[in-house]
């Protein structure tokens, strides 16, 4: 098991451009789900906020988009994205086979897929509106729920709740699990981004 800041480390010492690590994560969370369930002309939602793990997002979004139905809810702010981020959200909204919308046009009960891809493992302290009202409600979602590396909401280093958290089906998380996911092992997928494991 591994903390945020220990998984931050070894990404920074493994010398692999962060712009590469993301599109292993998006990539590989995106072969782990089809290989999980049957993603065949599935309406897909992926929820991403402005961070790095809406930057995995984008990229599953491309790695998707062959076989199912995919759309990106995008929440976050554009200018707060880090250069890697931005890029992959580029791609993805000049993409003609992805549909990136607002809060606004979207009904979740569309969908047989929702990914979060909010917060990932940069949660701290509470959430505010109105993305905890949109985190509760993705919850209460009859759709299949599916984390990318952290259920937004849950601290990666101890398991504790925010005020709105994501209660995912399956999680499909970089490297190795996070402390945590004790709790949620038994619905946890690890997969390899090409970091090198500790001795």
């Amino acid at each position: 098991m591994i903390t945020a800041a220990e998984m931050m480390e070894l990404e920074a010492e493994s010398g692999i451009p962060v712009i590469r690590l993301m599109e292993n994560a998006g990539k590989a969370f995106a072969d782990a789900l089809k290989e999980k369930i049957n993603v065949k002309n599935k309406k897909i939602l992926i929820v991403a906020y402005h961070g790095n793990n809406a930057g995995d997002g984008f990229v599953a979004a491309r790695h998707l988009c062959d076989d199912s139905e995919v759309n990106v809810l995008f929440v976050g702010d554009e200018k707060k994205m880090k250069k890697e981020t931005l890029a992959n959200f580029k791609k993805v909204d000049s993409n003609g086979k992805i549909q990136v919308l607002n809060l606004e046009s979207v009904d979740f009960s569309d969908y047989d897929l929702i990914i979060d891809a909010i917060f990932g493992t940069g949660i701290n302290g509470s959430i505010n509106d109105p993305l905890a009202t949109l985190i509760s409600n993705l919850s209460k979602s009859k759709s299949y729920k599916v984390s990318i590396d952290m259920p937004s909401g849950i601290n990666p280093d101890t398991g504790e709740k925010a005020n709105a958290f994501f209660e995912p089906d399956l999680i499909i998380t970089m490297h190795d699990i996070k402390k945590g996911l004790e709790s949620y092992k038994d619905k946890t997928i690890v997969v390899d981004i090409g970091i090198k494991k500790k001795e």
